[in-house]
């Protein structure tokens, strides 16, 4: 894949707890200018990437039960339905992971099944499964019930914990899934070649604060 193929495949991504307005604004405009697939916020500022984006094709997603996944249901649905009416495109949430390790799958299925509920078609829900805390058979267990609950990705990681993605866990996921449902590969995305590799695993999306450096071929820090 070229580099602008890639960039077509990037959520745009600034989740710090200090990100301010003029960061927000610059990061749409890095959108518009490579043709990324959407940039990533915080939902307080779904208003301001919404507004800056207007007219462009590049989407709004945003982050619910961010970053634990340990809200309760009815507060991350509710999270979802607010980010849609402010603009969002695309729900990026946490999957309930206490939950998962405890074995309350049907738990952990309504909870992402009240979110895609939210969303009612509105907007493409991802779910963030936070494989660094997971199992192989936990992740399989993961992916399972969020293609069973209706998403529309399995997303690797939140990009806040100890590790991120990787092209084995991609390709575990992918395996899971089947070739229909989206995968994002997320956390630690920081050169083209890294890219270019869980492209090759599976992943149809990346998240990635290092979005500028892995269309132009360098390697940065970051998420």
């Amino acid at each position: 894949m070229t580099p602008e193929q890639i960039a077509a495949t990037i959520d745009h991504t600034l989740l710090s707890a200090t990100s301010t307005e003029q960061e927000i604004v610059r990061l749409c405009a890095e959108a518009k200018q490579y043709g990324f697939a959407t940039v990533c916020v915080n939902p307080y500022w779904v208003p301001t990437a919404a507004r800056e984006l207007a007219g462009s094709p590049v989407g709004v997603t945003t982050v619910i039960g961010f970053p634990l996944g340990a809200s309760s249901t009815a507060i991350k649905a509710a999270e979802a339905g607010d980010a849609i009416r402010a603009g969002a495109t695309e729900i990026d949430m946490v999957l309930n992971v206490g939950a998962l390790k405890s074995g309350q799958t049907a738990a952990v299925k309504n909870d992402i099944e009240q979110v895609v509920q939210s969303c009612r078609g509105q907007a493409a829900v991802k779910v963030i499964i936070e494989t660094c805390y997971l199992t192989d058979e936990e992740k399989r267990t993961a992916s399972r019930i969020s293609k069973e609950a209706g998403a529309d990705f399995v997303k690797t990681s939140t990009g806040f914990g100890p590790g991120g993605a990787t092209v084995e866990d991609v390709a575990l996921i992918r395996g899971v899934v089947g070739p229909g449902m989206g995968i994002k590969a997320s956390g630690g995305v920081r050169n083209l070649d890294t890219a270019r590799k869980l492209i090759e695993a599976g992943a149809t999306r990346l998240g990635a604060s290092s979005s500028i450096a892995i269309v132009t071929g360098g390697t940065a820090q970051g998420y």
